[in-house]
């Protein structure tokens, strides 16, 4: 879990202030910095409300956060990994996409028989 608790306004505004990025209302991509936020705000709340260490999800550059209570993995190569890009990572936060719809497009890579529990606590907010 973060060390320091993610705040629910400041994530909603994080993930709002891209939104017309995520809705396709825009081509023009974020700028760094507050795609970085967007993205490391709601993988930590994801941490926050499902905690654990038996699933890692790694959003690069941005984040990587374990979650979901069972095995705690500890070295090398985590045996449950979600990995995506930044834009279907908040797409998936916000509701706006489906996280087995996105590993089937394979624009989700999930490894480990318990990586698609991440689906079950998304979306993190609407938008």
């Amino acid at each position: 879990m973060p060390s320091k608790s993610v705040d629910p306004a400041e994530m909603r505004t994080a993930v709002l202030a891209v939104g017309p990025w995520l809705r396709g209302e825009t081509d023009e991509t974020p700028a760094r910095p507050e795609l970085a936020l967007a993205v490391r705000t709601t993988a930590r709340t994801l941490a926050q409300i499902a905690p654990g260490s038996s699933v890692e999800v790694r959003v690069p550059p941005f984040v990587a956060v374990q979650c979901i209570e069972g095995p705690r993995h500890t070295r090398g190569t985590p045996p449950n990994v979600v990995e995506t890009d930044a834009r279907t990572w908040l797409r998936l936060a916000a509701g706006l996409t489906d996280l087995a719809d996105e590993i089937a497009a394979a624009t989700v890579s999930a490894s480990g028989s318990r990586a698609p529990e991440v689906g079950d606590h998304l979306p993190l907010v609407r938008i």
